[in-house]
Order: structure tokens, then sequence, then C-alpha cells
């Protein structure tokens, strides 16, 4: 029998981690045809309305009934504008493992609102449902993403050189592949410790007590 992730939404003091819904679709297009998005995700390009239906109605909710993973809309708790997406992907019940990336709306970079939205949803995943691996994978040049795995806990467990495929604009405009190596990291359930408080008093904000 297949396990899955339940359907639920998770609040931290600036940001409710959600499911997504047909209300997000224009947001959740604009956002993935950023520039720094197409650079480090394999996101079609254009990415238009149409194929952010078929993630909200399709891929999101089969993902989650075959027990792949689950994606949340990360949406501020005051306004609730779309911030980014968190996805779980890759995950295995039996060693009770899953992966763990994140995309931020242009806007809302420089907030902290990744880092926030990671760490809870990693706080959950370790503590409500019993899993004994988190793994993120960085683009190797991908500073930013980085920042958020270090800001969280994860511990680098080395490089996959040769397994990321990030993309360049080139002069006519259009867009090209180029290789390069991911960077791993982990988080245990034991790297949790202290990450809230310090995550805290670097960005001013607190934990995540709250979930719904």
């Amino acid at each position: 029998m297949t396990s899955t992730f339940p359907n639920i939404s998770i609040s931290t003091d600036r940001l409710v981690l959600r499911p997504l819904d047909e209300d997000d679709i224009p947001a959740l297009a604009e956002m993935m045809n950023d520039e720094q998005v197409a650079a480090w995700t394999d996101v079609p390009q254009p990415f238009t309305e149409a194929a952010a239906h078929t993630w909200i109605t399709e891929y999101a909710p089969a993902e989650r009934t075959a027990g792949r993973g689950l994606d949340f809309a990360v949406t501020e708790f005051l306004t609730q504008r779309l911030v980014g997406v968190i996805q779980l992907t890759r995950t295995d019940w039996h060693i009770r493992s899953t992966e763990l990336s994140y995309i931020t709306a242009p806007w809302a970079r420089g907030e902290g609102y990744a880092s926030e939205a990671a760490l809870a949803t990693s706080q959950w995943v370790l503590g409500d449902q019993k899993f004994e691996r988190v793994e993120l994978r960085t683009a190797a040049d991908n500073t930013a993403s980085q920042q958020v795995a270090q800001k969280i806990g994860c511990i680098s467990e080395g490089v996959l050189r040769g397994a990321c495929i990030a993309h360049v604009r080139t002069e006519d405009g259009t867009w090209t592949d180029v290789r390069t190596d991911f960077i791993v990291w982990s988080l245990l359930p034991e790297d949790l410790e202290g990450a809230g408080e310090e995550l805290a008093d670097n960005s001013g904000f607190t934990s995540y007590s709250d979930w719904n």
C-alpha cells in the first residue's frame, strides 16, 4: 500500500503553506517565467497559464496520491499573495526520505521567505511525519539556493559532478543548456535542534510551532 502525505496547511509567523488552487494560476505562471527560475529549473519556457492549470489540477494531485511528494503554495499571511512554491519529490517511504526544493517569486526575494518556508516544511516532515532525511540539491553556481540550505541547518554531503542542467540566454534570446554540478545537502532530525532559533536571530522572525 502506497503511503501519501496529508493534504494540509502549515503556518509560520509570516507565511501560510497550503495546497495550490486554481486562484494561483496567474501568479504561478508569472513567477515561473522569471529569468532566475528559467535559469535554474527545468520549467518549460515560456510557462503559460495553461501549464499552471495542468500543474495545479493534474500534476500536483497525482504526485501526492501516488506518494511521490507534495506541493505547497507559499503565501504571505497578511496579503495572501503567492510568495513561491515548496516541493517534496522523490519520496521513499521505506527509508523515510524526501527531496525538498523551493522557488521564490522575484518580488519576494531577499526577505528570508525561502528559508522560512523550507525550514517549516522540514520541521513538519521530520517531526510530524517521522521522516529520517530531507535532501536538497543546489546547482553549483546557484549561491542564493545554497544560502537557504545553509540557513536552515543543512549539512553539505558532497558534489554530484555534471549532474545538473542549468540554462543561459543566447545572443538571439533563446535558452541553451549548460551542464554543471549539483551540491547535495541533507537535513536529519538531529540537525533541526536550534535551527529555528538561529534563523530567527538572523532574519528577525521566530519559530514555527503553529501547524494547521
